[in-house]
């Protein structure tokens, strides 16, 4: 298996990779840049991609987003989150009053910026592709400094000179991995299902969307907004609820908003990386449960119920 990621080598995109069952014994492949990754898996070229899709502090990775609405379709297989931690680094023997130039991907500057103008205030700071490439422009002379990873420094023999320089402890970032469409993995009772759609512009819409989600007792947990590229005023609207398509209230809710969506991608169903909530009480089945939202049963039941009522039984 083939698997390419947000390169070079000993990118926070690596480590997170690094932690899917997927990776192991897999060949990884560093690609130049999200949008590179995700044609790669568009073109065959590898079986599956990994990217960050957004951060604590910054949001969502807005390329991700853009390229996930593109054709042909993908999907999102799992996910992973680790925390981030930055370091600057040089080379042997850089002192900070020799640092004119600092270099990093645009999320670590946004984690980063803080310290930076504190200790580098004269500093220019530019943006890299990632901040393993940045570390490799500080390793190559261009730039007399990085932001990136610990991993980075030891890859290209740079030296730590100042550790955990993050503006915001315990910056947490998450990263998908993606393939072409096929079946979802099996629920776990903890998943996460993301969408996008796209709505005529008009009084009421997207309430009507939200609308269709609340009342099946599903947690929203993200809602971005995008704009279709080339269509003034029109928006994909990112979607991430809790549950799995095969869950009777997701499918209904998936059904309801392709009949109100103008379009609707469905980007996957898979487990969660975040912890689950506090085990449910003795006799209640899983996680979703415990939040106190309808179950598989629950629905089931009022299935039974209506057919009884269409054929006339008494109920």
């Amino acid at each position: 298996m083939r698997i390419g990621f947000l390169g070079p080598h000993a990118t926070f995109t690596e480590q997170a990779l690094l932690t899917l069952p997927e990776s192991r014994g897999a060949e990884l492949v560093p690609l130049p840049g999200a949008p590179a990754v995700l044609a790669a898996v568009r073109d065959g070229s590898v079986d599956a991609g990994c990217v960050p899709i957004e951060n604590t502090v910054e949001g969502a990775v807005p390329p991700v987003l853009d390229g996930l609405v593109a054709d042909p379709p993908l999907v999102i297989a799992r996910e992973a989150r680790i925390a981030v931690r930055f370091c600057l680094m040089g080379r042997p023997g850089t002192t900070g009053d020799a640092i004119r130039s600092v270099a990093s991907h645009g999320h670590g500057i946004a984690q980063t910026r803080g310290w930076l103008a504190e200790h580098l205030p004269a500093a220019e700071v530019r943006v890299s592709s990632s901040t393993a490439e940045a570390a490799a422009q500080a390793a190559r002379g261009e730039v007399d400094a990085a932001v990136a990873a610990p991993l980075a420094a030891t890859q290209h023999g740079l030296e730590v000179l100042a550790d955990d320089i993050a503006d915001n402890a315990g910056a947490v970032t998450r990263f998908v991995l993606l393939t072409r469409p096929g079946p979802p993995p099996a629920p776990t009772g903890w998943d996460r299902t993301t969408l996008a759609a796209t709505t005529t512009n008009r009084p009421g819409t997207l309430l009507g969307l939200l609308t269709e989600i609340a009342v099946r007792g599903i947690d929203l947990t993200r809602i971005e907004s995008r704009p279709v590229k080339g269509r003034h005023a029109e928006y994909w609207f990112h979607l991430d609820c809790s549950g799995h398509v095969a869950d009777p209230a997701m499918g209904e809710a998936l059904a309801a908003l392709h009949r109100r969506c103008d379009r609707l991608i469905y980007l996957g169903s898979f487990p969660r990386s975040d912890p689950a909530p506090d085990a449910p009480a003795a006799g209640v089945g899983s996680p979703v449960a415990a939040l106190g939202v309808a179950t598989a049963d629950d629905y089931a039941a009022s299935e039974r119920w209506l057919a009884a009522v269409r054929r006339g039984a008494d109920t």
